[in-house]
């Protein structure tokens, strides 16, 4: 049974602006999608020290839908269309309302199946709505991403648990900088159906950019629970923070998932 639900539970690693997958790829002709709302704020900012002292007011509702294709058993299709809806005032700068949509598009490898799960993600992202979570700029950017993802299982008190490790690299079109993104997952089940799952998601620019934009770091924790409503069905529903950064956002809000699969 757990053979079958890792790949539902790590395909949606969302965290807050966008969902990413885990390192499982769905068999040959299955499919799920995962909806998700988010809505958060911020009333301060780290500053260039790493400081939570830059008052800034945020509020963010997103919305993302994540459907996913097994076109082989190795070769797993995805597509994420997103709705967003802010309002920023950031601590130098000018008020602004932000309403727009973004698609991206993909696919995951499966390179290495044995020893854990090894899989290289590739992927486009249109200019649009983004997280916001770093910048309160308005310039979103178009983007590519070349993401390595490892996981595997394991046991735990006798329950069974995942982990899932991603590193990817993202080109985004300027005046963006590039970035780094770092994503570390762990889930268990403490019933048949229930789960538990910690999350960490880390993004690092690469300093290259142009004003106004310039180094940034952003740090999120994410705790949340899963309830297996019915073989086809989950839900999920997190909470989740920003404890440090740099020039980002001190986000927190919450998160409503509702997952389906044949």
């Amino acid at each position: 049974m757990i053979a079958r639900i890792v790949p539902l539970l790590l395909a949606f690693a969302v965290s807050l602006a966008a969902a990413k997958a885990g390192a499982w790829t769905l068999r040959r002709g299955h499919w799920q999608v995962f909806s998700t709302v988010t809505q958060s704020e911020a009333s301060v900012s780290f500053d260039a020290a790493g400081h939570a002292d830059l008052h800034t007011s945020f509020n963010k509702l997103l919305i993302q839908n994540c459907l996913e294709y097994g076109l082989t058993d190795r070769v797993t299709l995805f597509a994420i269309p997103a709705f967003v809806d802010a309002r920023v005032t950031p601590a130098s700068g000018v008020a602004a309302k932000i309403t727009d949509t973004s698609l991206e598009a993909g696919a995951r490898l499966l390179l290495l199946g044995r020893a854990g799960k090894l899989s290289l993600q590739a992927s486009y992202k249109t200019a649009g709505a983004f997280d916001l979570s770093v910048s309160t700029g308005r310039n979103s950017g178009s983007q590519a991403e070349l993401r390595l993802l490892y996981g595997t299982g394991f046991r735990l008190f006798g329950r069974d648990g995942f982990a899932d490790i991603q590193v990817a690299q993202r080109w985004i079109q300027r005046p963006r900088p590039d970035e780094t993104p770092i994503d570390l997952t762990a889930g268990l089940w403490i019933t048949k159906s229930v789960m538990l799952m910690a999350q960490s998601f880390n993004i690092v620019s690469d300093g290259d950019a142009g004003a106004p934009y310039t180094y940034y770091r952003s740090h999120k924790l994410e705790l949340s629970v899963t309830q297996k409503l019915s073989r086809h069905w989950s839900i999920q529903v997190g909470t989740f923070y920003s404890p440090a950064g740099q020039n980002a956002l001190t986000e927190r809000g919450v998160q409503i998932s509702l997952w389906t699969q044949d």
